[in-house]
């Protein structure tokens, strides 16, 4: 099942580039949010397919190689911001190989690493579509411009997500739900340019863990 496993993941986000790719004619940033909101799916596959916590990493790792690579010399330009100043791709990766870690060996349940990806891809991904789209009041934290839209969006999608995830592993709180989702959004705006992608997924994980 493992091997099994490195091979759809390798197919999974090989796909999901070449598609960007294919988008990125149309729009770059459509393009980099299809792969930043689709690549958190691949939680699942590591959830179903793998029991080896050395052979799981192998896909998040070799991409944190990959992006960084991809970052100096713009290999996949589908993935990458049109200012070139932020490491994000690379701490999406790195967010996804520590959690990776810590949820085969320290935690021993892919629930909460789930709770903290799945929130950073869908409410971080679809938080910047719907900012952009929706006119709504704009305000700044460290200089970044965020919507209200933008984290009524966040907040929306990390709670859906989180709902999910809780219900399907028998531990849904409303309660629990709404602070968990509403932690994320707090740290999803004011976490700086990039960044984001740490402390999203690593510190949601740690409060999801905590009080769920």
């Amino acid at each position: 099942m493992n091997i099994m496993g490195l091979i759809i993941s390798l197919l999974f986000i090989l796909g999901l580039i070449l598609v960007a790719e294919k988008l990125l004619k149309k729009n770059q940033e459509l393009s980099r949010k299809f792969v930043h909101i689709g690549v958190c799916n691949w939680w699942i596959i590591a959830t179903i397919f793998f029991d080896n916590v050395y052979i799981a990493c192998i896909i998040p790792l070799l991409f944190v190689i990959l992006n960084y690579i991809s970052f100096k010399k713009d290999i996949f330009a589908s993935i990458e911001r049109e200012d070139k100043k932020s490491l994000g791709t690379v701490y999406y990766a790195g967010s996804c190989f520590l959690l990776t870690l810590v949820s085969f060996l320290f935690l021993k349940n892919m629930l909460y690493g789930g709770i903290g990806l799945l929130t950073m891809g869908y409410g971080d991904g679809f938080a910047a579509i719907f900012g952009t789209k929706i006119k709504s009041h704009e305000y700044s934290i460290w200089n970044q411009k965020k919507t209200v839209a933008g984290s009524i969006t966040m907040f929306l999608l990390s709670f859906i997500v989180i709902s999910i995830l809780t219900l399907f592993y028998d531990k849904f709180s409303l309660i629990n739900t709404v602070f968990v989702a509403l932690f994320a959004t707090v740290i999803e705006a004011i976490s700086p340019r990039g960044l984001d992608n740490l402390s999203v997924p690593l510190l949601t994980t740690l409060v999801a863990y905590l009080i769920i």
